[in-house]
């Protein structure tokens, strides 16, 4: 499945296959869009930004429709999606942070790797405030591309690398480093 991204990744339909992946990951695939957006960006750094671009809008608009599936269709789509990923115990746990966090919760995990599909189907199932959503995910979806893209046009093929063994960490520590931020300007 892998390397078909990657083929599809280098084609001329790249920009249509990287929005369906974007969009298909957000409520039901398993592989992330970045094994595509990265060796696009690396292919075609001048179009990097056009690249993440259509990378957030096919993620935000796949959202929203694992949001409908969760709001909608929770027991008969939502739950055994999650459950075939084994993402119950996620489930589970990312339902308790909307209890005290609600909007950070979606901004948090959306921008980590956590599998955003948790967070689509969840945020409808329990019915997070839809607007909400939408700009937590937007703001979430499109950092975490934009920065992925950036690094890989500024560092080049070296990058790659290092998001692939170090992006769960970077990416904590930009979130940790925005939150305490917010806190510091007694926005949170």
């Amino acid at each position: 499945m892998k390397s078909k991204l990657l083929e599809i990744a280098r084609g001329k339909n790249a920009l249509r296959g990287l929005f369906g992946v974007s969009f298909i990951e957000s409520s039901v695939f398993p592989i992330p869009p970045d094994v595509m957006l990265i060796p696009m960006v690396m292919a075609r750094p001048n179009n990097a930004w056009l690249i993440a671009g259509v990378c957030t809008l096919g993620s935000v608009l796949g959202g929203i429709f694992g949001y409908a599936i969760g709001w909608f269709a929770w027991e008969t789509i939502g739950q055994p999606v999650l459950e075939i990923y084994g993402k119950q115990e996620s489930y589970d746990v990312f339902k308790q942070w909307f209890e005290k966090w609600g909007f950070w919760s979606v901004f948090g995990a959306g921008f980590t790797p956590f599998p955003y599909k948790v967070i689509t189907i969840t945020s409808g199932s329990v019915h997070l405030n839809f607007l909400a959503f939408v700009i937590a995910s937007v703001l979430a979806r499109g950092a975490r591309f934009f920065l992925v893209a950036a690094i890989i046009r500024i560092a080049g093929e070296r990058a790659h690398g290092l998001i692939e063994k170090y992006f769960g960490w970077i990416t904590l520590l930009l979130f940790a480093g925005a939150i305490a931020g917010l806190f510091a300007l007694k926005l949170l």
